[in-house]
């Protein structure tokens, strides 16, 4: 499975974005499909995951509330749609897929990953 992250960008605080992650290749072999984000100087952290087969989603505690996951299943894309944004939003932003729900906050068990995008939050 492919996946390619695109969609940041500059924002303001306060501000919303959305990236998609198209997905291609053998989908059905990797059910999970996560964003991740590393910021300058930091590891790679969990944001959020969703269950591609039937919709369920999961969030870090960071996010929650103001982000939102979601996949058009037809499209093969996946979303992270952003809202309330901080800069300590600010970081690169991934989408990978992994195969198991039951590790879907595990950096560990994702075994593709797509190529980044930039998001920068200003204050």
């Amino acid at each position: 499975v492919q996946l390619q992250a695109s969609g940041g960008g500059l924002v303001q605080a306060g501000g919303s974005l959305r990236l998609s992650c198209v997905v291609s290749g053998r989908t059905f072999s990797s059910d999970v499909k996560g964003w991740f984000r590393q910021a300058p100087g930091k590891e790679r952290e969990f944001v959020a995951a969703i269950r591609w087969s039937v919709g369920s989603t999961y969030y870090a505690d960071s996010v929650k509330g103001r982000h939102t996951i979601s996949r058009d299943y037809a499209k093969n894309t996946g979303y992270l749609q952003m809202n309330s944004l901080k800069p300590e939003d600010t970081a690169v932003y991934h989408c990978a897929a992994a195969r198991y729900w039951s590790t879907r906050a595990n950096l560990n068990e994702y075994n593709n990953w797509g190529q980044g995008t930039k998001v920068t939050v200003s204050s």
